[in-house]
């Protein structure tokens, strides 16, 4: 414990001498200066109406970003998720519906940018596969249990507590 207090004594000297302490005024000093102001980022763009502003955020929630992969266009901050919702922007200014739009992206981008994609030969395990690791587990468990209660008392361990070692 004495060596703990020996280093730190020694650390605090050398800390406090009038030369140390100058350099660390002047380096914080020094940081405070430098640091870069915090900017705020570019609001923005929004559709020329707040209802074409909806529709695009609906579209957009329904959409995977394709950089973040856990986010959808309308949450992420990434750069081609804002490019795509301006691209949703033109395209509904254009007169398209969402059908359109959606079809668009996926022509483009492939399902995976959908987050609810259709039921397919190579989604059915991914729209199924839930239900039936759930069901298996039940059955598994409704086996092992009816497996259990056949079973004579004298396969299982004896209720009685273990006794204290005795030395």
């Amino acid at each position: 414990m004495l060596g703990w207090f020996g280093w730190l004594g020694g650390w605090l000297s050398l800390c406090l001498r009038p030369v140390s302490v100058l350099c660390l005024a002047l380096s914080l000093v020094l940081s405070c200066l430098l640091a870069s102001p915090a900017h705020a980022g570019e609001a923005q763009p929004l559709a020329d109406n707040p209802e074409q502003e909806a529709r695009m955020m609906a579209i957009a929630s329904e959409l995977r970003c394709l950089v973040c992969q856990n986010q959808t266009i309308a949450d992420s901050h990434a750069g081609l998720a804002i490019d795509l919702r301006q691209q949703i922007r033109e395209q509904l200014q254009q007169g398209k519906n969402e059908q359109q739009i959606r079809e668009y992206m996926t022509t483009r981008y492939g399902n995976f940018i959908l987050y609810r994609p259709p039921v397919e030969g190579n989604t059915v395990l991914l729209w199924f596969g839930p239900g039936l690791l759930a069901v298996g587990g039940l059955g598994f468990l409704w086996w092992n249990l009816r497996r259990r209660a056949r079973m004579s008392a004298e396969a299982f361990d004896p209720d009685t507590p273990d006794a204290p070692d005795q030395a």
